[in-house]
């Protein structure tokens, strides 16, 4: 008998962070300045996070172009990108 199919770890951790509450789909907005912010209002609103919300917010986004890889549409990538810029500039970075 086959087994069901089992989630990619990765996404089972983008959808459970332990460090980060995420705007549901946010990975997939169009806009880098919307994502940078709805990634800082997570980071910065978390309890549960272990870093400082800067770098909870970029590790979050970098591990998901990271383990989205193959997967992910070159201009999905590109917007991803663009919200690490973003972000950094929305932090004063």
């Amino acid at each position: 008998m086959p087994q069901p199919k089992k989630k990619n770890w990765s996404q089972d951790v983008t959808e459970h962070s332990d460090a980060l509450d995420l705007q549901r789909d946010v990975f997939t907005l169009k806009d880098p300045k919307k994502i940078a912010a709805s990634l800082k209002r997570s980071a910065e609103t978390s309890h549960r996070r272990k870093a400082e919300p800067f770098r909870s917010a970029m590790s979050m986004l970098t591990f998901y172009i990271n383990r989205a890889g193959k997967e992910l549409p070159a201009a999905q990538k590109k917007v991803l990108e663009e919200a690490k810029g973003e972000l950094r500039a929305q932090f004063g970075r």
